[in-house]
């Protein structure tokens, strides 16, 4: 709550500043790991001073969670309008589509920006992890939202979990990203993504 109150107070060149600070953090521990960034190496980046950066995070902890939210906002933000709409078998294979086409775009780097963070922050901090798995539940429901949908039209057998197959669905698109940022390839991303796709086909009527 403080953190949201003292960015609602900054002047239109601080929440610049600000702004530029997070993306300069975000990109270097997309690339390096949070581990791997220093404080100085943020401050470089986004070209600012010591002072500067401080007078906006007192420490490192409080730019990784804003970091997170930062991540959260890119990832899901790119797959729109296309998440908003996951209501229809042709709408669920577009957003795919565009899934692995984005991999192919960034030549399998870094996998998933969220995935990545999760997987090196979740055991050791706990604001951290907390702020991840609601970034994975913002996910998650926006894909549940559209299978939801399709199972109220009476599309889907009544037997059928919207939230459970919408979580299997993210949870294979992590497996998934990450065999694409190890194999330079999206072989097993097309695979896991396809066979989801195909167990969701199966709840259709008709």
């Amino acid at each position: 709550m403080t953190t949201i109150n003292s960015e609602q107070k900054l002047t239109k060149k601080g929440k610049e500043t600000r702004s530029r600070i997070v993306a300069a953090a975000a990109g270097l521990m997309f690339e390096r790991g949070v581990a791997g960034t220093s404080v100085e190496d943020v401050q470089k980046e986004a070209k600012v001073s010591s002072s500067q950066l401080y007078h906006y995070f007192k420490e490192k902890r409080e730019l990784v969670q804003a970091v997170i939210l930062f991540q959260t906002e890119q990832v899901l933000g790119a797959q729109e309008p296309l998440l908003s709409h996951l209501d229809s078998m042709e709408a669920l294979q577009t957003w795919r589509d565009a899934v692995i086409q984005l991999q192919v775009d960034r030549e399998y780097q870094g996998g998933c920006p969220i995935g990545s963070l999760a997987s090196e922050l979740a055991d050791m901090e706990p604001a951290a992890r907390t702020a991840l798995a609601a970034g994975f539940l913002q996910w998650e429901q926006a894909i549940s939202q559209g299978l939801r949908a399709m199972h109220a039209r009476g599309e889907m057998r009544a037997d059928a979990d919207p939230d459970r197959l919408a979580l299997a669905l993210l949870t294979a698109l992590q497996g998934g990203l990450l065999m694409t940022q190890v194999r330079k390839d999206i072989c097993a991303l097309e695979a896991v993504l396809d066979a989801i796709l195909e167990h969701i086909r199966s709840y259709l009527v008709g």
